[in-house]
């Protein structure tokens, strides 16, 4: 996600620590002696991310997934006591997040999301966009839906509809996990998090959102699946899915809460060298 694109509030930027300045160098092509964690990310999303419209290939998933079930918070200058994972207005209400992009061009972003406790990064979607999520930090609850029929239930239904939409997830997650991935119909495409303590979420969205070329994001609440009350007939595969414990809910599109808006800060973390290579 990210914020110039989804309603969200980018502040001024603002330092986080002491750690090297600048997402992005550029230099020469030339070898480098050793590449970080973060660089062999970057390099491997310059290769696999192709643009809109299309979904890297299961070869690439693993590749990438492969890199990012290795990272450590360090690799991207995180460490368990970092201001920003204390909620300085705990009484108050929900705790803000925040967020810091890496980098961002026109096929993939980087971006780092940190909930202190109690935080929660509301329902909402990926349209068109394969995401793989990596939990350096902490333990989070995630919930997430895939439409029951994406052609069916496209965006061009009004936003009042309530649409039918099959749960793919809603349990608690602890790092060190494995890399979760959603794609543009499946794999959980609409997606919350909610902090239990402390967490940091590195996240690689292929494209990322943008108003201009129809990928802005929405938001949604859910309503628990008890009949088809909008009166649409259930096909036999539906039946035969709800009897082997499949899990299905109800999605409205609402607006953002105010409350979810997201502070931005700089990102102070190891650079990516940006080379001609």
């Amino acid at each position: 996600m990210v914020a110039s694109e989804t309603g969200m509030v980018e502040r001024r930027p603002e330092a986080v620590g002491g750690v090297m300045r600048g997402a992005i160098g550029k230099k020469k092509c030339k070898r480098m002696t050793k590449i970080s964690s973060l660089q062999m990310l970057f390099m491997a999303c310059r290769e696999v991310f192709k643009g809109f419209g299309t979904v890297p290939h299961p070869p690439d998933v693993t590749k990438l997934c492969r890199i990012l079930d290795n990272m450590r918070p360090e690799d991207v200058g995180l460490s368990k006591d970092i201001p920003f994972f204390k909620a300085k207005r705990a009484a108050k209400g929900i705790p803000r997040v925040t967020y810091a992009t890496i980098y961002k061009g026109e096929k993939f972003s980087l971006c780092i999301f940190f909930l202190p406790p109690r935080a929660v990064i509301p329902l909402h979607n990926h349209p068109g966009m394969t995401v793989f999520s990596k939990l350096l930090l902490g333990s989070m609850h995630i919930k997430s839906y895939d439409w029951v029929d994406p052609a069916r239930f496209d965006s061009s239904l009004p936003s009042s509809k309530l649409r039918l939409a099959r749960l793919k997830a809603d349990s608690v997650f602890t790092a060190p996990c494995n890399t979760s991935v959603l794609y543009p119909t499946s794999g959980g495409n609409i997606h919350a998090f909610t902090a239990i303590t402390p967490c940091a979420v590195l996240d690689v969205l292929g494209p990322p959102y943008s108003k201009e070329d129809g990928r802005d994001c929405s938001y949604y609440k859910d309503s628990p699946y008890k009949s088809f009350a909008n009166g649409e007939a259930r096909t036999r595969k539906e039946e035969e899915e709800e009897k082997e414990g499949e899990k299905y809910g109800w999605l409205e599109e609402v607006e953002m809460a105010e409350e979810s808006e997201m502070d931005g800060i700089e990102y102070l973390g190891p650079p990516i060298i940006h080379t001609s290579c």
